[in-house]
């Protein structure tokens, strides 16, 4: 049986670096904007019991898209970061009757290439986790980590070193307490994985696809719009 889970999407950024009339997750690809490629792997997917799109209070175009009436979805209130919006998004779903046992799944609004035997793959091996984790990308080039003045400062040993991607999947009442502790205590956080370790848990890595990329500039819409000519 497929592990149930629900899922949170963060999409109030606004995506600056793409320099285009609205933000990025409504840029379109192969006739449909990338929010809802993002959203298709999981709405497809039998494990989901339900999602939440975080997206801001005056965005006009999330209510035009046809998921926007799915049963399935609903629309959590995004908040100025990243962590704002994923604990809005989980306060909707604790407000909705999800448990805090629950397994939720966070997944960006601008990475629409996930491959469902990723999510499974994900699903699968951290059904019984007592921690969670996420899907992520062992580096494949030389690393370097560079000085004040613009020159290699070291080369770094990329053997250690993992491309966080998502979705990250936690029991839902552990996030939501990382996520309101760190937040309280103003600490930067990148990503849920990032809070869970500054509450001092150690999330599993689970190794996906290095073509589940994150939309941030023109050349990642370009490439995603060359390998879905006909649709996706």
């Amino acid at each position: 049986m497929s592990t149930r889970f629900w899922l949170v999407i963060p999409a109030a950024g606004v995506g600056a670096r793409m320099a285009a009339d609205r933000p990025k997750q409504y840029l379109q690809i192969a006739g449909r904007c990338i929010l809802e490629h993002s959203l298709h792997c999981f709405l497809d997917h039998p494990g989901l019991l339900g999602a939440t799109v975080c997206v801001a209070v005056d965005d006009p175009f999330w209510p035009q898209l046809p998921v926007a009436s799915d049963p399935r979805v609903r629309r959590a209130p995004g908040g100025r970061e990243r962590a704002d919006s994923v604990l809005a998004g989980l306060q909707a779903l604790l407000a909705e009757g999800a448990g805090a046992e629950d397994w939720v799944l966070v997944h960006d609004a601008a990475r629409p290439n996930l491959a469902r035997d990723d999510l499974n793959r994900l699903l699968d091996n951290l059904a019984d986790d007592p921690v969670g984790g996420l899907l992520a990308v062992p580096a494949r080039d030389t690393l370097k980590r560079a000085g004040a003045d613009g020159r290699v400062a070291q080369t770094v040993d990329r053997s250690v070193i993992w491309q966080a991607y998502t979705p990250q999947m936690f029991r839902l009442g552990a996030l939501h307490r990382a996520l309101t502790q760190a937040l309280q205590a103003q600490v930067a956080i990148t990503d849920e994985a990032s809070a869970m370790e500054w509450v001092g848990l150690a999330p599993r890595l689970i190794e996906g696809r290095a073509d589940n990329l994150k939309v941030t500039r023109p050349e990642d819409l370009h490439y995603l719009q060359s390998l879905w000519p006909h649709g996706h």
